[in-house]
């Protein structure tokens, strides 16, 4: 009897939930795509590991490496900064996984985890800096965007562990074991991340710092938050539910961070 592996069905949830998305949603860009890398490589690893499908144990350690790229260029753009054209280097992973894969097969042993534990970090480290950090997103939706991207990055490093974990089996003698972590543990990473890729929070964010020193207020800080005020009130940008501090940046032609600098010394809030 035809049976449904864990990582299709979470293939299939994925699906499901792009198709809606793309079509009822409207929602497109790189968390959307980000969600289509997810469920594709559950695909992948159904037919990999389940159905034993020739040629697919191979593309299925070439197609993970695209996981942890796509979720990191995905926060930038979403969070940081728009989309450049040096993104396009963060296709070297794949790449070395297809020259590992056709050259010395054991190196993907390394590569994939290091590869998921690196950009999980960065992201993880960047997300808890807080929205200071965050400029793209917008300002009205409190602290879960940011921690949405934190768990994101906890689950690409949860998954480098679990590899790391699936090679322990393999060396320790149970290799039939790998089956089975490979579908719960790879399951639930695709689905935290897809899932959590399709939160509209991830548009809007702000977050408080933990309260640090008394630091001194400037006269430029005051200038630059009544100015501050002042364009809100001649403007009503507060009516604007998607107001970004990048967009407040450009429209009075100060930096970011200085922007926020002076809203956090002179308000105590971001």
């Amino acid at each position: 009897m035809p049976t449904l592996p864990i990582p299709l069905i979470s293939s299939l949830i994925l699906g499901f939930l792009l198709v809606r998305i793309w079509f009822l949603g409207g929602r497109h860009g790189p968390l959307v795509l980000l969600l289509a890398v997810c469920a594709v490589q559950g695909l992948i690893i159904s037919l990999a590991q389940h159905y034993r499908v020739p040629g697919f144990q191979f593309v299925q350690p070439v197609t993970a490496t695209f996981v942890p790229a796509m979720a990191w260029i995905a926060f930038q753009t979403t969070a940081v900064r728009g989309f450049q054209a040096s993104d396009g280097m963060h296709l070297l992973g794949p790449l070395l996984a297809l020259v590992s894969l056709a050259t010395f097969p054991p190196v993907l042993d390394l590569l994939i985890p290091a590869l998921f534990l690196g950009y999980g970090s960065v992201v993880l480290w960047i997300a808890l800096k807080g929205a200071d950090e965050t400029p793209r997103l917008s300002l009205d939706a409190g602290d879960m965007p940011v921690q949405i991207w934190r768990i994101i990055g906890a689950a690409l490093i949860a998954s480098a562990f679990s590899d790391v974990l699936i090679i322990a089996v393999q060396v320790l003698g149970a290799p039939h074991l790998q089956p089975w972590m490979i579908s719960i543990y790879t399951s639930v990473m695709l689905l935290v991340i897809g899932g959590l890729s399709l939160s509209s929070n991830l548009n809007t964010t702000t977050s408080e710092k933990d309260a640090g020193p008394e630091v001194l207020v400037s006269d430029q800080d005051t200038q630059i938050v009544a100015k501050l005020d002042e364009l809100m009130n001649v403007q009503s940008l507060y009516l604007n539910p998607e107001l970004t501090l990048s967009q407040l940046s450009r429209k009075m032609m100060i930096p970011t961070k200085q922007l926020s600098g002076a809203i956090n010394r002179v308000t105590g809030h971001n």
